[in-house]
């Protein structure tokens, strides 16, 4: 069964708009989207944020020898921009049309979200989306680096 799901994309910049207005924007850092499923609790939030803060998804190019994967967004000084996305939980094994069934009711999930939020802010710049608008997000991927993080497996 999955978790609460993380779609980390390492980037240059991206923005959040809605109606056409840029509600959140950041520079070099990682665009996250985050997917809430249902039986999702605080415990998953607090794993998917310690995953985002310390994950090694940026380069060191201050030795003499580039790494690519050596340091985390807390030693970049980068910032997050969190979207909420509750279409990575869709089931597409059958049919044509994805299922949301897993998907955690929205007033059940916006607190969810919220926390996820607060948990980063105090340590890093992040910015949000607009919880259930229309977003469209825009972003220069850098690498291009894409990882998935489930809370249950890590």
């Amino acid at each position: 069964m999955k978790k609460m799901l993380a779609l980390v994309q390492r980037v240059k910049k991206a923005a959040v708009l809605v109606d056409a207005k840029i509600v959140a924007s950041i520079d070099a850092g990682l665009v996250v989207l985050l997917g809430i499923v249902d039986n999702d609790t605080k415990k998953d939030a607090e794993y998917i944020a310690d995953k985002l803060l310390n994950l090694r998804v940026f380069p060191d190019r201050d030795r003499d020898q580039e790494k690519e994967f050596e340091l985390s967004i807390k030693e970049i000084g980068g910032e997050i921009l969190l979207v909420s996305q509750f279409t990575l939980a869709a089931d597409c094994k059958k049919g044509r049309r994805p299922s949301f069934s897993r998907a955690m009711n929205q007033k059940l999930a916006e607190p969810i979200y919220q926390y996820t939020a607060a948990i980063l802010k105090k340590q890093i710049t992040t910015h949000t989306g607009i919880f259930g608008a229309h977003m469209e997000v825009s972003l220069v991927n850098d690498g291009p680096v894409t990882l998935i993080i489930d809370s249950q497996r890590g």
